[in-house]
């Protein structure tokens, strides 16, 4: 479904990605319309799939995640996808599993508690069916 965009779709958009939690009576002040059609604008945005969802930022270190890294992980051939993929979606340390061109098949992006939980975890990837080889890149800052 498209979504034709107007002036005022795209200051809702800016302004909820400003500040996911603004209320709709402020949205409605700073766009310029009434609450209701705020209301039915925002509706549209998330029916056609321009507003995915509002999400919560969290600060993993706080809860004790102290190593984010990013994975590449080398397969020997797309026989091994399905199985793979099994793999990462029960492991709780991968956040995110990006299929990539390039060196390797797939960067994981994933947070640990410490270095050994990590060697853990890298034990454990490396042990997958197809699994040739990872690559790790520790995040210093973000």
């Amino acid at each position: 479904m498209s979504c034709h965009l107007d002036v005022i779709d795209l200051k809702i958009i800016e302004s909820l990605g400003e500040n996911g939690r603004i209320r709709l009576s402020e949205l409605a002040e700073v766009v310029g319309l009434s609450i209701p059609s705020v209301s039915e604008r925002l509706d549209k945005l998330q029916k056609g799939v321009i507003i995915k969802g509002f999400t919560l930022e969290v600060d993993e270190r706080q809860l004790g995640f102290d190593i984010h890294a990013f994975v590449r992980v080398r397969i020997d051939s797309s026989k091994h996808y399905k199985s793979f993929m099994e793999h990462v979606l029960k492991e709780d340390e991968i956040m995110e599993c990006f299929s990539v061109t390039g060196e390797g098949s797939h960067i994981l992006k994933v947070m640990t508690h410490n270095t050994a939980s990590l060697e853990q975890f890298l034990s454990r990837i490396q042990s997958w069916p197809g699994v040739l080889g990872t690559n790790t890149s520790f995040v210093l800052s973000q």
